[in-house]
């Protein structure tokens, strides 16, 4: 496993751009870094290169050019297992095992890593607390026995459980109606507040990127084209942030 360099920066992108075989660059030049406890949003419509740029980070793409660097090292040089064990990944489909219950959900990665069958126990129990639900009531529950509000908050606690310093989240709660969505996000606010993970977090809604964000990058058709605190975002001048901002106001 590579070593950390002592920086600050966690995550680098180096002039990186993906595209598919004969088709057009779904990322173009992407430059940006995300610091330790830093929560970076990718903001941008479908399409804009949000998902992609993500994925690049935990090696589930690997770029056409430039590089991508993960505490100093590029994702190419690591050990692609050693690396997604380091980063914790929530999507918006969850993607519990259905076949498994939540405890075993949750101590997947640290099953793997061969953590003690006690310490795997007792570090579920904490993140069902940490998330809200009740160890008791839920850790022998099933997916399907779950309502979605319930499995999202399942799918953030199996992110978290090797303690990972990265943590990647694709519109974790876009599938959520609008009252628990509201709940979850003020939940994961709340969490990173307590654990200060380095969080690179895809939206397409402004709102919860200005409420979750230290900081904004916003993509628009791959490239990045604003970045900075919400703050600074509202002061761009560039006319796909004036867009977004002017949904603020709607």
């Amino acid at each position: 496993m590579p070593s950390e360099t002592g920086s600050s920066t966690v995550l680098e992108f180096d002039r990186v751009s993906f595209r598919v075989p004969d088709g057009p660059a779904l990322v173009s030049e992407l430059t940006l870094s995300v610091s330790e406890g830093e929560s970076l949003m990718l903001l941008g419509r479908s399409g804009s290169g949000k998902t992609t740029t993500l994925r690049l980070i935990n090696r589930l793409l690997d770029p056409s050019e430039g590089e991508v660097r993960v505490k100093g090292v590029a994702t190419t040089a690591w050990d692609v297992i050693r690396l997604r064990r380091s980063i914790g990944y929530v999507i918006q489909e969850v993607g519990l095992f259905p076949h498994l219950d939540v405890e075993r959900n949750i101590g997947m990665i640290p099953t793997l890593e061969k953590w003690e069958r006690e310490r795997v126990s007792g570090r579920v129990r904490e993140l069902l607390e940490l998330v809200g639900l009740a160890p008791d009531e839920f850790a022998c529950r099933f997916p399907h026995e779950l309502s979605g509000g319930q499995r999202q908050r399942v799918g953030v606690a199996r992110a978290l459980a090797a303690d990972p310093p990265i943590l990647l989240l694709d519109e974790p709660f876009g599938a959520l109606d609008q009252i628990t969505r509201i709940e979850m996000q003020q939940q994961f606010r709340q969490l990173q507040q307590r654990l200060r993970k380095t969080v690179v977090f895809v939206t397409h809604d402004i709102r919860e990127a200005f409420l979750l964000g230290s900081r904004i990058a916003l993509l628009e058709g791959g490239r990045l084209v604003a970045n900075g605190t919400p703050e600074e975002l509202r002061g761009s001048e560039h006319p796909e942030a004036r867009i977004f901002l002017s949904s603020l106001n709607a």
